[in-house]
């Protein structure tokens, strides 16, 4: 609205514009839960048969309550700071996408209390080391991100940052940008394999089945594997089509309506937005680095446990593997096509692994669960150095 205001556009179309722009991020929240809801099961259930912990819902509520407070103190003053380096250094990223507002300083401040700190020292590291990351990382990776669309016009501000700029790097290196994942040859009686809600839907069908023979708590009580894998694999289907309409309409509106923030608060400045805007352009790539992701991070959180790498329980990564690992292969795609995503991924799902159980290991006292389920990714990363720069100015 404000950017639609700036240009000053008619009454009809500043209305137009921002209610449709709204309708769009709430249709993408809903289609992104409707496929967190499908996965979250499985993390759930091979957790109960590994005899680990589950973390209750999104976070730990035990340090949210202690310290919800410090973090959406952290998040509003990273905020500020955030736009002061857009408006001042050459770095003009403006990072929109809203849950990631919160998750980034809610690691970073659980990354300073492991280290020792409190009060006023700990919003002040919370907000610093979120606005460094919600600008530079986004910036960082712009022209993966933009040779993968062919759009500069924005940014993608999630957590895949790493794991995507390990996949493009390889990718550049090994790949073949002649043959795409969209260009694959299926032949006509497997052509529903183009839809990425089929294919989608069939991947989470399979993993269902193995994992509820593996972990039979997956399934709730007298219920039925083969009729709980359908309705999930439907749910993963159907909440992929719906964000990807959320995504459409959040593009369609959002970014002609951003160029009033950029022409005149913010000169120069690029939205960036959550990771499903790149699902768009290459959804076979999404399909692809999800199965490889799973079943390279699968093999390594098993040989991990056997070894005890990092003597902490790891789980399998289902959502970082989807999300993450998602748009990390779409970057992969950009930069060595078919054989780049592949290759690109799997060597990102090795770093994947790698965040999620250090991470873990350095997070005892706070937010561990949650970061085995959600972590292996910028998170991570993220909480891993905010911890070693809080352990030098604990107590303060």
């Amino acid at each position: 609205m404000l950017g639609l205001i700036i240009q000053k556009k008619s009454f009809s179309e500043i209305i137009k514009g921002s209610l449709t722009a709204a309708f769009g991020m709430v249709i993408l929240t809903a289609g992104v839960n409707m496929l967190v809801g499908t996965i979250a099961p499985i993390n759930t259930a091979v957790q109960t048969q590994l005899g680990v912990k589950v973390a209750e819902g999104l976070s730990d509520v035990t340090f949210t309550a202690d310290y919800g407070g410090t973090v959406g103190l952290a998040m509003f003053l990273g905020l500020i700071i955030h736009l002061l380096i857009a408006r001042f250094t050459p770095i003009k990223t403006i990072f929109l996408t809203g849950h990631m507002l919160w998750w980034f300083p809610f690691v970073v401040v659980a990354a300073g209390v492991e280290g020792g700190m409190r009060g006023t020292g700990l919003v002040i590291f919370g907000a610093v080391l979120s606005a460094c990351y919600w600008s530079f990382m986004p910036w960082i990776m712009r022209r993966y991100v933009w040779d993968a669309t062919g759009d500069d016009s924005f940014l993608i501000g999630h957590p895949t940052g790493i794991l995507s700029l390990i996949s493009g790097f390889v990718a550049k290196r090994v790949g073949n940008k002649e043959k795409s994942t969209e260009d694959l040859n299926v032949p006509e009686s497997l052509s529903f394999f183009r839809e990425i809600s089929i294919t989608g839907g069939l991947v989470m069908f399979l993993m269902n089945i193995v994992v509820g023979i593996i972990a039979p708590v997956l399934i709730p009580k007298d219920g039925n594997l083969i009729m709980f894998s359908v309705d999930a694999a439907l749910s993963f289907g159907a909440g992929l089509l719906i964000m990807l309409y959320g995504v459409r309409l959040l593009i369609n509106q959002i970014i002609p309506a951003f160029q009033g923030i950029a022409e005149k608060v913010v000169p120069g400045a690029k939205p960036a937005f959550d990771v499903p805007i790149l699902f768009n352009y290459k959804p076979n790539a999404v399909i692809i680095g999800f199965i490889v992701a799973m079943l390279t991070s699968t093999i390594l959180v098993v040989l991990s446990n056997t070894m005890n790498v990092f003597g902490v329980l790891l789980v399998p990564l289902v959502i970082t593997s989807f999300f993450e690992c998602g748009g990390a292969a779409v970057i992969g795609e950009g930069q060595g096509g078919l054989r780049g995503s592949i290759i690109g991924t799997a060597v990102a799902s090795f770093g994947m692994v790698a965040l999620v159980g250090v991470s873990a290991a350095m997070f005892s006292s706070t937010i561990q669960n949650w970061l085995l389920i959600f972590g292996g990714n910028d998170l991570s990363l993220i909480g891993i150095l905010g911890k070693l720069l809080a352990s030098l100015f604990g107590g303060i």
